[in-house]
C-alpha cells in the first residue's frame, strides 16, 4: 500500500438535472476537496443552480455529450495540477458519501481505475438493464484483456495517467468505454471494482444511453480495439480471470476478494485477504 496521498477533486458532468443537482454539488462540497461541474448545454435551471455553490462551473453552448462533458472537466482538472478525478453523475444516482471509500481503494491500488460497482442491492436493477451491463463487462474486459466488474457505472476514480489519455478517446458516448480500454492498454493501468449500492429510484431522470446507436458505437469500438491491440486469444483468457474487487470498510480496513459476482451482490468469493489501510 502506498502512503502517498495525491489531490483530487470531484467531476460533476450534467444536463438537464435542475431537480437533483444542487443536493449533488452539495454532498460533493461537504468532502472538502475541489468540484468541478460541467453543464452540458442544459435548457433548464442546472447551471443557475450550480452556480450558487463554490465550484468551477464549466459550461458548454450547447449540448455535447457525456464524453465531451468528462473530456472538458479532465482537461480543466490537469490545468489544475491535480493527481486524479472522481466523477459521479449529476442525476443523484451515486452518493458522494462512497466517494472517500474510492480514494481509500485508490492507496491500495495506485495504479489502477477504481469503478465503484453496482453490487449491493442488485436485485433492485431491472433485469433486462443486469443483462445489458453483463454482455457490456464481457466484451469490455476482453478488449481491456483483464476482467472488469460493472463497466456501465459512472462513478470511477481515475489517476492522472488516464486524463492523460482523453484527447486520443473518441467523442460520444463510447468514451467512457474507450477510457477504460486505454487505461489498460495503453497505460498498463489495472481495473478495480469497489462495490456500491445499486439505486434504481423512480425520480431519477431517463437515461441518455441511446439503446441501438450507442451501443452500435461502442460494440464497433470494441471492435476496433481487439483488431489494433492484436492478441485476441491470450486477452480472452486474462479477460475471464476472476475480477479485482476491494471493500473498504468504514474502520480503515478493507478486504480484496476475488470471483464472480451474483444478482444479489458478492457470495460467490472465492479468496480474500484483509489489510489495514
Amino acid at each position: 500500500m502506498s502512503d502517498y496521498s495525491p489531490s483530487w477533486c470531484v467531476l460533476i458532468p450534467c444536463f438537464n438535472e435542475e431537480k437533483a443537482i444542487g443536493e449533488v454539488v452539495s454532498s460533493a462540497m461537504k468532502l472538502g476537496k475541489p468540484v468541478i461541474v460541467v453543464d452540458d448545454g442544459s435548457e433548464d435551471r442546472t447551471a443557475e443552480i450550480a452556480s450558487e455553490f463554490p465550484v468551477v462551473l464549466l459550461r458548454h453552448p450547447y449540448q455535447l455529450g457525456k464524453g465531451e462533458a468528462l473530456r472538458t472537466g479532465f482537461r480543466h482538472a490537469l490545468h489544475m495540477g491535480l493527481d486524479a478525478v472522481v466523477t459521479m453523475d449529476g442525476d443523484g444516482q451515486h452518493l458522494a458519501a462512497d466517494i472517500p471509500r474510492l480514494a481509500e481503494a485508490s492507496r491500495l491500488y495506485p495504479r489502477a481505475v477504481i469503478i465503484g460497482a453496482r453490487l449491493l442491492g442488485r436485485e433492485q436493477q431491472p433485469a433486462s438493464r443486469r443483462r445489458a451491463n453483463e454482455v457490456a463487462d464481457w466484451w469490455i474486459s476482453w478488449a481491456c484483456a483483464q476482467p472488469i466488474v460493472d463497466t456501465q457505472s459512472g462513478q470511477r476514480w481515475y489517476p492522472r495517467a488516464v486524463l492523460e489519455l482523453m484527447e486520443s478517446a473518441p467523442k460520444g458516448f463510447v468514451f467512457e468505454t474507450a477510457i477504460l480500454i486505454r487505461a489498460a492498454r495503453e497505460a498498463g493501468l489495472g481495473i478495480v471494482s469497489m462495490p456500491i449500492a445499486a439505486r434504481y429510484q423512480v425520480d431519477f431522470r431517463h437515461s441518455h444511453f441511446r439503446p441501438i446507436a450507442d451501443t452500435a458505437r461502442i460494440t464497433a469500438h470494441i471492435a476496433t480495439c481487439m483488431f489494433r491491440y492484436g492478441q485476441p486469444i491470450s486477452s480472452f483468457h486474462r479477460a475471464h480471470r476472476r475480477p479485482t474487487i476491494v471493500t473498504v470498510h468504514s474502520d480503515g480496513s478493507s478486504a480484496t476478494s476475488y470471483g464472480r459476482i451474483s444478482p444479489n451482490g458478492m457470495q460467490k468469493m472465492t479468496h480474500g485477504r484483509r489489510t489495514s489501510v
